[in-house]
């Protein structure tokens, strides 16, 4: 019993971190609908950008938008700690700024930036997101702000 217990939950794990996984490689394999396979239709994703709305399709935008700022984005995940339905992530995005972003025109300055994210799962998918990005690293990297 504790052998199978244990096989279950090292499943439960793996399916867990794959999903997380896929949510960054949406934005790494420049494939938005990746997605749909890491969250679940009712995805919270806290806080929300300006004007996203909820769920997965209001992430595809976002993530369209961050690739075409960033054609070369990537999202490099440096730790992640875990417990049944719950991850932790600490990693980084790169990119080379060639697209708008914020209003900010292309500076062609090579970028990277941290993300610390929370994840909430129900054992094969997110549920919920909460997430920081380190936006004013970001902007300093550009030398630019976007206009308030």
């Amino acid at each position: 019993m504790i052998s199978n217990a244990v096989t279950q939950d090292d499943s439960r794990l793996a399916r867990e971190r794959h999903a997380v996984q896929r949510l960054y490689d949406a934005f790494s394999l420049h494939d938005p609908d990746l997605i749909d396979e890491a969250v679940t239709p009712d995805w919270d994703d806290i806080p929300l950008a300006p004007g996203q709305a909820p769920g997965p399709a209001g992430m595809k935008p976002i993530i369209r938008s961050v690739i075409a700022a960033f054609p070369d984005v990537r999202i490099v995940v440096h730790d992640m700690v875990q417990a049944p339905g719950r991850i932790a992530v600490r990693g980084e995005i790169t990119g080379t700024h060639e697209g708008e972003l914020f209003g900010i025109a292309p500076t062609g300055k090579a970028v990277r930036f941290r993300i610390h994210e929370f994840h909430a799962l129900d054992g094969g998918r997110i549920t919920t997101t909460w997430h920081m990005e380190d936006w004013y690293g970001l902007f300093l990297q550009l030398g630019r702000f976007p206009a308030i």
